[in-house]
């Protein structure tokens, strides 16, 4: 079995990938940083003494999926599970963030995700086996003001998911969402939420949510919520009017106007 994990040159593709390999899997490692997957890379290889492929890829650029399958063919590389990780957000106000920053984040947290599963889906058919690991967040169920993108996106994402394990019931892969909460990844800096309370009292380690996540996949779960803090949010969000739970959300992504 080959897994292909994108985004794995950190936090959760980066644990994500020692746990396939764990399990046996060779692993093919995709993300932008060529450097840091080739040191995932001799570490998986070391320790779990398995295959592990580095592929340089920007999903930002039109042609990133494309050049990850064809490199894939040219190399004779047969992924039986995909791992959809690759992903960023933004915080700040809709009108005030650079308009290529949210576009970038539609072609990796959504266009990406889609045509690479699109590509690679059929030859898991033909053989049965394998299937779609899909990382999302628990942003997926709420509107999220002042990130309006980013919880958007990630509601294309859990819908998406949902929808494709229905359609390959019964045909032998595994679909399954991983919808973590606040995580100790660079995900925080990165989009700014780093410096919230909401995120910085309740991240969980990237390592526990990649465990809950394979451990979910392998039991082919439809969903998987890592930490009791984040599937009671995500119940109480059930419970409440989505007016109510987008105010909430402002008030807890409270940012300035920009001057």
């Amino acid at each position: 079995m080959t897994t292909l994990i994108t985004g794995a040159s950190s936090g959760i593709g980066w644990e994500l990938a020692k746990q396939f390999a764990a399990g046996g899997d060779d692993v093919v490692l995709v993300a932008r940083s060529e450097e840091k997957l080739q040191k995932l890379a001799v570490e998986i290889r070391e320790t779990h003494r398995v295959s592990a492929t580095v592929i340089r890829s920007d999903f930002a650029e039109t042609d990133g999926v494309d050049r990850l399958c064809e490199r894939l063919r040219s190399d004779e590389i047969q992924i039986d599970t995909l791992v959809n990780n690759a992903g960023f957000g933004a915080l700040g106000r809709f009108a005030e963030l650079p308009v290529d920053r949210q576009t970038d984040m539609l072609m990796v947290n959504v266009v990406a995700l889609t045509r690479l599963t699109r590509l690679l889906l059929p030859a898991m058919l033909a053989t049965g086996k394998g299937g779609i690991l899909n990382v999302g967040s628990i942003a997926a169920y709420q509107a999220g003001p002042n990130m309006s993108v980013y919880y958007a996106s990630k509601a294309y994402v859990l819908s998406f998911t949902e929808g494709l394990r229905e359609e390959l019931s019964g045909t032998g892969l595994h679909v399954t969402c991983l919808e973590p909460g606040p995580t100790e990844t660079g995900f925080g800096d990165d989009s700014g939420m780093g410096k919230l309370d909401m995120f910085s009292s309740a991240a969980m380690s990237a390592a526990d949510v990649a465990a809950a996540g394979y451990r979910g996949y392998r039991k082919n779960d439809d969903i998987v919520i890592p930490g009791w803090k984040n599937r009671l949010m995500v119940t109480s969000a059930g419970f409440l009017p989505r007016i109510a739970t987008r105010k909430l959300v402002a008030k807890m992504q409270s940012v300035s106007h920009a001057s």
